[in-house]
């Protein structure tokens, strides 16, 4: 039997400053959308020999562009936001796989969330990789 070995990193819970949706003076509008990425990488960035971030994924810059999409303006879907975060992730060429998951709450009367998830396995992910403009040398 073949052995499949993986690795992730996982962001949970990170509350984004943004404005998405439209809606009508009496619609409960959300206090805080959530955001959970599962990024899949090579064993290899988290199975390593010497400690050093020279060998690992570092996600710090990516946190720091999905605040930034996150607060570029008015989106009125969630799925906007999210394709825009999953153009961000293909950007890096470690990340193989991603979910990403975008939640708001409340839906109704203090309550309720409601989310909007996208997978991409690796083919999706080089997919949309190749879709992104190239940078100017």
């Amino acid at each position: 039997m073949k052995q499949v070995s993986s690795a992730v990193i996982e962001l949970r819970d990170l509350q984004l400053k943004t404005d998405i949706g439209t809606y009508g003076p009496n619609d409960t509008r959300p206090d805080v959308h959530i955001l959970d990425l599962t990024l899949g990488i090579s064993v290899n960035q988290v199975v390593i020999a010497h400690d050093g971030m020279a060998h690992v994924f570092d996600y710090d810059p990516l946190i720091v562009e999905i605040d930034r999409l996150a607060a570029d303006g008015h989106y009125e879907t969630q799925e906007r936001l999210i394709t825009r975060i999953a153009s961000a992730c293909a950007a890096h060429p470690a990340i193989q796989r991603m979910e990403i998951h975008l939640k708001k709450s409340p839906v109704r009367s203090g309550s309720g969330s409601l989310g909007v998830g996208l997978t991409l396995d690796e083919a999706a992910t080089n997919a949309l990789r190749s879709d992104q403009p190239k940078a100017s040398v």
